[in-house]
């Protein structure tokens, strides 16, 4: 035995030897373990400003959010729009629904909050938030979003993100809901928070016709260099699916502590996951 091969983790080994199919199964199958065996706990922290119950039931969970959470800047410059009492927002790749127990909270009793998780554990996790915080208007609904309705296939097990060649997890079906598809069951969106772990360019396509008839601002994380490109998607392909002239565009680096700033042409030289908020001008402004 070489020394490289005395060096290389089990994992690895198993992963050059087996057949990729049989390697995805096993290494899901033990991620199942791990998550059935994780010590649940429900913890009480201020998220946002707001104190919430949330489940923790998984290592990152306990990571994200296992302690008190500011609020985003994300979320604090979308309140200069039109987050607030009353709106409307879909929330699009909300894990465990913790910023969608945020947003329930801003736009209080009057307004909604529509939470999307494709990853089942995450969405059962995520009405279970629900359930204890009493959001009664707060929806969970365990679909994927993407540019029209059908199925999606998205990775099972260790993975957050749809299907693609060479997947490291085992794969499962999943409902796939547009923006424009949810306007109609729901209402327009007067928000769209989108976290969609590179398919951002494909859910806002979704969006055409809500773009056209309603200018929600947004929020979307763009991960480049973290799948948008694996999805066929760019920068210059994002920012075309917003109405030309119709949103003020702000950009900051993923760093903590980072401000948004107005974005410039060389937004498009970008080489790192960085997020975007888009402001929609309105009438008169």
């Amino acid at each position: 035995m070489t020394t490289a091969t005395k060096q290389m983790q089990p994992g690895s080994l198993l992963k050059r030897v087996l057949p990729r199919p049989l390697w995805t199964r096993l290494r899901t199958a033990r991620a199942r373990r791990q998550l059935a065996a994780f010590p649940r706990r429900q913890v009480r922290h201020v998220y946002g400003g707001f104190p919430l119950e949330v489940v923790i039931s998984d290592p990152v969970a306990a990571d994200w959010y296992d302690h008190d959470v500011a609020e985003p800047a994300e979320i604090k410059l979308l309140r200069s729009g039109r987050l607030a009492p009353g709106a409307r927002v879909f929330d699009l790749g909300a894990h465990q629904g913790v910023i969608a127990l945020m947003l329930s909270r801003i736009v209080e009793s009057e307004g909604q909050v529509v939470a999307v998780e494709a990853v089942a554990h995450n969405a059962r996790c995520a009405e279970e938030n629900r359930a204890i915080n009493k959001a009664a208007n707060l929806t969970v609904l365990h679909a994927a979003a993407a540019d029209r309705p059908g199925t999606l296939e998205f990775e099972d097990g260790g993975g957050s993100h749809v299907a693609s060649d060479g997947a490291e997890w085992t794969t499962t079906s999943v409902e796939a809901v547009s923006v424009d598809g949810l306007a109609e069951r729901f209402g327009p969106p007067d928000v769209l928070f989108i976290d969609v772990e590179g398919y951002e360019q494909h859910v806002l396509a979704g969006a055409q016709q809500t773009f056209a008839q309603a200018r929600p601002d947004c929020f979307v994380e763009i991960h480049v260099g973290a799948g948008l490109e694996q999805f066929g998607g760019s920068i210059a392909g994002v920012l075309s699916q917003f109405p030309e002239g119709g949103y003020d565009l702000y950009v900051r680096d993923a760093d903590e502590g980072s401000e948004f700033e107005l974005c410039t042409d060389d937004v498009i030289g970008r080489t790192e996951r960085f997020f975007l908020v888009a402001l929609a001008r309105r009438a008169g402004a």
